[in-house]
């Protein structure tokens, strides 16, 4: 630890503003009580001791994810003094890109949270609380967003949002986080990539020999499969890139980095002017702490984020902190996500990451001219733990058959990813029901879904057709099913980035509009929901706003 906690009695409740400069140990826990009274929350563990970190920080981040685990590296590497706030502890790697049936006979990467669903019911997320969070189970593949998806790209239900940014903004940031990241691919083999001012860093990585077979046989139907960015690892033990590997290894080679393992945040505490974070209050390990940072970053994800900031009402905030527009929670989005299983000619191992992709679909197809979305091949249905979640007929039966019934079935499929976008929808949220999370999460754009459902089915059976095909053959079904809703990987828009702070919850540089020290570094700042997936996204946002930091703090 980095500095002797000093133990406050909670009992006294005054709010000093204290302008600038550090905040006295029984000032700043006083404050942070008061705060909770007058947002009617009571102190958790109310009756203990409140321990205060006594060192305060240049900058203190929660979470450590794609956006936070890339964004301390970068400050730490700048010679800030850096704490992570870190809900879950580090995940063994046994546990860690799990390639054999136990995804099916255990609900992996479910920590014990159980939310309340669109339907009223309760449901236990699918999400990794540990550093690097949900990019230990991501699977590597990193694309940027095409360059029509940044302003009004034509859906089925009318025009996506205006991020305002454009991808000319993002490009130079994506270079990075692509260098950083480590992502092999190959420029130019896909038609609807947008520009880009240097090749990928490394290599695209080889295709498994089926993979090869198969991307010919797409191609003989003049489809235009591509091999997938991929991040990969520096480590032979684990070789899949993630942000513990790129981000928070990184900042522990400088001694100005701290992390805090099993902190739950629970509310940030302002001023009494309500315009700075003058605390972050965690629990960890049942004791309640307080700590102090120049610069306050959530990086928590697009559900926690919002619930943080929620959590966090006052009566200068009696929406939530930063949440004099009511935006914080609304226009959550997921991607919509189906997956498709076809049956394969070639005994393969069921174990294999992500290879193919298609966006001949994107922008539409011969009938419409509002984007669809993008095909993936999903990787072994050994190795993929979204589809563990959702798989279309293996969900139905794999507790009922043995192991090795289930292995065979697995060894002889070929699944694909179907995902579509969303639009944002102020009514799809997350709220609080005391202190329950609740999510309204009603997908919309359903046809241009379904539409490129029925397209790569007609796809699919068009292949087996070909005499020349030799990797699939003909099934009496298609099984498919989509992602239920506790796949929240991919969530973002619960806070989002915009020049109008009555319209958005951060300014365009991650900033939040009302609160000058509280930047918001993840999923939930994007305006809109790529199909390809949000991951090199947030990354690239992530080192963006890092360096708006550094510039905020003279570094």
């Amino acid at each position: 630890m980095s500095g002797s906690p000093s133990a406050v009695d909670n009992g006294t409740v005054q709010t000093p503003d204290v302008p600038g400069g550090s905040i006295p140990g029984s000032s700043l826990a006083s404050a942070a009580l008061a705060g909770r009274a007058a947002s009617g929350t009571a102190p958790l563990g109310a009756g203990g001791a409140l321990l205060i970190e006594e060192r305060e920080f240049d900058v203190l981040v929660v979470g450590s994810g794609a956006g936070g685990g890339t964004l301390v590296g970068e400050l730490a590497e700048a010679g800030l003094a850096v704490l992570l706030l870190e809900r879950g502890t580090t995940l063994p790697l046994v546990d860690q890109n799990v390639a054999n049936i136990d995804l099916f006979r255990r609900r992996r990467y479910h920590p014990g949270e159980e939310w309340i669903g669109t339907d009223g019911d309760p449901f236990a997320p699918q999400m990794v609380m540990a550093p690097g969070g949900n990019t230990k189970i991501w699977g590597g593949v990193l694309e940027r967003m095409r360059e029509r998806e940044f302003c009004h790209l034509p859906m089925q239900e009318g025009p996506g949002p205006d991020w305002e940014l454009r991808y000319a903004d993002l490009e130079p940031w994506y270079e990075r986080a692509e260098a950083l990241y480590r992502v092999h691919g190959e420029a130019g083999s896909d038609a609807t990539e947008p520009p880009r001012s240097a090749p990928y860093p490394l290599a695209p990585r080889p295709l498994e020999p089926f993979q090869e077979l198969l991307r010919s046989d797409l191609l003989r139907q003049g489809l235009h499969p591509y091999r997938l960015p991929l991040s990969v690892g520096e480590s032979a033990e684990d070789p899949s890139g993630d942000a513990e590997g790129f981000g928070l290894e990184r900042a522990r080679r400088f001694p100005g980095f701290e992390l805090r393992s099993g902190a739950e945040v629970l509310a940030l505490h302002g001023s009494a002017s309500g315009r700075e974070v003058r605390a972050v209050e965690a629990r960890i390990d049942g004791q309640r702490w307080l700590f102090r940072a120049h610069q306050v970053v959530l990086a928590a994800g697009a559900v926690a984020s919002a619930v943080i900031l929620l959590r966090s009402a006052t009566e200068r905030h009696p929406r939530g902190m930063a949440n004099g527009s009511d935006q914080v929670g609304r226009n959550l989005m997921r991607p919509q996500l189906t997956a498709m299983l076809q049956r394969s000619a070639i005994v393969h191992s069921g174990r294999y990451g992500p290879g193919l992709g298609l966006t001949d679909f994107h922008d539409g197809d011969r009938n419409v001219d509002y984007a669809l979305g993008v095909v993936r091949g999903g990787g072994g249905v050994l190795q993929d733990p979204l589809f563990a979640e959702s798989p279309p007929v293996l969900s139905l039966v794999s507790r009922l058959l043995p192991d090795s019934a289930l292995e065979w079935l697995a060894d002889r499929s070929v699944s694909w990813w179907v995902a579509s976008a969303v639009r944002p929808d102020p009514e799809n949220r997350v709220s609080l029901r005391g202190e329950r999370v609740v999510l309204n999460d009603l997908p919309n754009n359903r046809e241009a879904h379904d539409r490129l459902v029925y397209r790569w089915l007609a796809v699919m059976q068009q292949v087996e057709r070909d005499p020349a095909t030799t990797v699939v053959q003909r099934a009496p079904i298609y099984p498919r099913g989509e992602a239920p809703q506790s796949v929240m990987g991919f969530a973002c828009g619960t806070c989002r980035l915009g020049s109008d702070p009555a319209r958005s919850v951060v300014n365009l540089e991650g900033r939040c509009h009302e609160v000058a020290n509280l930047w918001i570094a993840d999923g939930s700042i994007l305006p809109g929901c790529p199909s390809v997936g949000p991951g090199l996204t947030i990354v690239a946002n992530a080192l963006r706003i890092a360096a708006a930091i550094r510039v905020e703090l003279g570094r």
